[in-house]
């Protein structure tokens, strides 16, 4: 397990232009999602994961080289956050030289992300 960075616009950026380490990248929607790393079993966890998740990944999925875990984080996405990219950093999208499945999976992980950060309580 890689120590993971503090959630902030930069970090998601960090993200959006492949500047983090990919294992970081799924480590911080792994942690969302519910799964937790045991370090004495030097495992994942998948107790607090949702069953529609657990279930069909047992073990916490790698986004990045996975279309069908992407597919179903898309998915998981409410319709009226599917534009948190544009709305909340401003991000246009990538240029049509720059797009390649590891990018689009990427946006989609910081979607998921800001997203799942749009369903926490108000502090």
């Amino acid at each position: 397990m890689v120590k993971l960075p503090n959630f902030t616009q930069d970090t998601l950026w960090e993200i959006l232009k492949d500047e983090m380490d990919d294992a970081a990248v799924n480590q911080l929607v792994w942690q969302c999602l519910g799964y937790r790393y045991d370090e004495h079993t030097r495992q994942w966890s998948s107790d607090s994961v949702a069953p529609e998740w657990r279930s069909e990944y047992p073990e916490p999925p790698d986004f990045i080289d996975s279309r069908p875990a992407v597919v179903k984080l898309t998915r998981s996405i409410p319709p009226e956050n599917k534009q948190l990219l544009k709305e909340k950093l401003g991000f246009e999208g990538y240029k049509i030289h720059e797009l390649t499945p590891r990018k689009t999976r990427r946006a989609t992980m910081v979607n998921w992300l800001l997203s799942y950060c749009q369903t926490l309580p108000s502090r």
